[in-house]
């Protein structure tokens, strides 16, 4: 039988729960159009590596992180009130690239259809 790790299955939980949070329990005007692709949990739970995908500017996205991170800690309470786990892990917000490349293959993509 196929067991799933524990972080695994903590690694799906919060990113349901950051994802609602940052889409509806976040007014920091710094913060754009933001979606959580995926999350990386250690072993141990401690860090979580939150990998988003951002649109607009560089200025925008850089902006957006900014936003992200200095909400860290209303995050990690939020998931604390939501989330029966003794320990929330610490959240590092990163740009993820894979997101990127996926959008500048579609666009590729589409005006290659449009010839």
């Amino acid at each position: 039988m196929f067991r799933f790790k524990r972080s695994q299955r903590v690694q799906e939980l919060i990113h349901e729960e950051i994802s609602k949070l940052i889409q509806h329990g976040l007014k920091d005007p710094r913060i754009g159009f933001v979606t959580v692709t995926r999350i990386e949990l250690s072993d141990d739970l401690k860090n979580a590596r939150v990998y988003v995908s951002i649109m607009g500017s560089e200025e925008e996205r850089e902006s957006s992180i900014e936003g992200l991170n200095s909400a860290k800690g209303y995050l990690r309470s939020c998931l604390g009130k939501n989330l029966y786990l003794k320990r929330i892990p610490e959240l590092h917000f990163k740009l993820d690239a894979a997101a990127d490349h996926v959008e500048k293959i579609t666009k590729i993509i589409g005006d290659w259809n449009h010839e």
